[in-house]
């Protein structure tokens, strides 16, 4: 660069500067070439869809993909908050969404209609995988939280019902049965690998009026209060199961599958954006049981916004410029 030009490109540098934005590189390198990172633009020019099941960890996972994409340059359409698993999935099967985050084990035993689960979480995980290619759905790297399901009962209540493990649910059904109270989702009643497999497994019935179908999101303040049911159907990664002093009730015969979060997309988007991987594989790995707690209690129990939630997380762990 000749000193003449090099003198211009600083003065235009400054003035520049004093008014909006440098539109040209104020260095000396003859290439020209800035400092710094590329303002996330891995995804610049792309344009997708991300969606979600209407729950708070899957709300909270929404926003996280939403707000990744975002900083990547992607144009993203927010769909989350779509009407529980089977609408999500057929959403992504139809093209409406591009990608969500999904569960081991419903993809498994809701999805690919396997009927046993299998215990060891990578090895789900890779049959998962390689099972849905032939659904052109690509996985990503899982994270290692395991939102499975459980019973849970109050504290204050555990040795009253004698019920510490989903075993022991078969001696008090049949010698009270009006304790054996169960608050549960609708989703969960028809599920192979909730209660009726709970069921077929242990060995028992819980009594047909004592199972009472609620929102998913008031059984954690519903078994608390023993109003209405004194044992409920939770998820382990569920911030609430503290905050409402609730006991978890042993899975003694491992029934309940592993259900590791995947961020599940589109294979033709899979392809065509393979900086995907990149943004969401580390975030996946930071996503342990104990973090998604914490993320799900901020939303539940403290009562922030899903979005405020995700993007301090993202900010806290470096995954936004």
């Amino acid at each position: 660069m000749s000193k003449s030009i090099r003198k211009l490109a600083t003065l235009l540098c400054v003035v520049l500067m004093a008014g909006a934005v440098s539109a040209i590189g104020c260095g000396d390198d003859d290439d020209g070439g800035g400092g710094g990172g590329d303002g996330g633009g891995a995804l610049e020019g792309a344009s997708v869809t991300v969606g979600s099941k209407e729950f708070t960890e899957q709300l909270i996972l929404g926003q996280i993909t939403v707000l990744a994409l975002e900083n990547a340059g992607a144009e993203v359409k927010d769909e989350t908050g779509l009407a529980g698993s089977v609408a999500a999935r057929a959403a992504l099967e139809a093209g409406e969404i591009d990608m969500y985050w999904e569960y081991t084990g419903t993809n498994w035993l809701t999805y690919l209609k396997e009927t046993k689960a299998i215990a060891d979480s990578q090895k789900q995980y890779d049959a998962v995988k390689k099972a849905e290619v032939a659904n052109d759905i690509e996985l990503l790297d899982p994270a290692p939280a395991n939102n499975t399901y459980a019973f849970a009962v109050r504290s204050e209540s555990a040795a009253e019902f004698g019920v510490e493990k989903i075993s022991d649910f078969k001696e008090l059904v049949s010698s009270s049965p009006e304790d054996a109270s169960l608050c549960v989702g609708e989703e969960f009643t028809a599920r192979d690998d909730g209660l009726p497999g709970v069921e077929k497994t242990y060995g028992f019935k819980f009594p047909e009026d004592g199972i009472i179908k609620i929102d998913e999101g008031i059984i954690y303040t519903e078994v608390d209060k023993g109003g209405k049911c004194n044992f409920g159907e939770v998820f382990i990664t569920d911030g609430r199961i503290a905050a409402n002093d609730l006991t978890v009730i042993e899975d003694d015969k491992s029934f309940f599958p592993k259900y590791n979060p995947a961020l599940n997309v589109r294979a033709d988007i899979a392809t065509k954006y393979p900086a995907l991987a990149e943004i969401f594989n580390p975030i996946a790995a930071k996503l342990d049981s104990k973090t998604l707690q914490g993320l799900n209690a901020q939303v539940d129990v403290d009562g922030l916004p899903e979005e405020e939630v995700a993007q301090k997380w993202l900010e806290d762990n470096g995954f936004l410029e």
